[in-house]
């Protein structure tokens, strides 16, 4: 008997909670005028970029440690591939990763912050971090 009237009792507090759901949606309102529209400074939106440029991929393999370069104000993708599992960092961007061999440390790069920006690695298995490259961002030409 008491199961009867628990089970009797969920099922109308149920039904009540589907009823409020339904009546609460955001959204259905009854006054037909739209909303006032306000131009106002909201975050910045991302354009594609001009025919023909696209984002660089840039790849610093283990034991290369020659300079790579993009231009400030274009976008990259750097890939740093690495032999152990550990952490990248480009600490001159603030950008760090972590990577392993089989999944190398990825980053979207769109800066205008030109120079040089060491690339280190620092294993899991170690804590000193090894330099595996420098990121050379140089001036917009023109």
């Amino acid at each position: 008997m008491h199961l009867r009237r628990a089970l009797i009792l969920f099922a109308i507090v149920l039904g009540l909670a589907a009823v409020a759901a339904s009546v609460s949606r955001p959204g259905d309102s009854d006054d037909p005028s739209p909303a006032p529209t306000t131009e106002s400074a909201g975050p910045p939106t991302a354009a594609p970029a001009p025919e023909g440029r696209r984002a660089a991929d840039l790849t610093f393999e283990p034991g290369d440690r020659s300079p790579k370069r993009i231009r400030a104000g274009h976008a990259a993708t750097i890939w740093v591939e690495v032999e152990e599992a550990g952490q990248v960092e480009i600490a001159g961007l603030g950008l760090s990763a972590a990577a392993e061999p089989l999944t190398p440390a990825r980053f979207e790069v769109l800066t205008n912050a030109t120079g040089r920006h060491p690339i280190t690695f620092t294993a899991a298995s170690q804590g000193e971090p090894v330099k595996v490259g420098i990121l050379s961002v140089v001036p917009q030409a023109g």
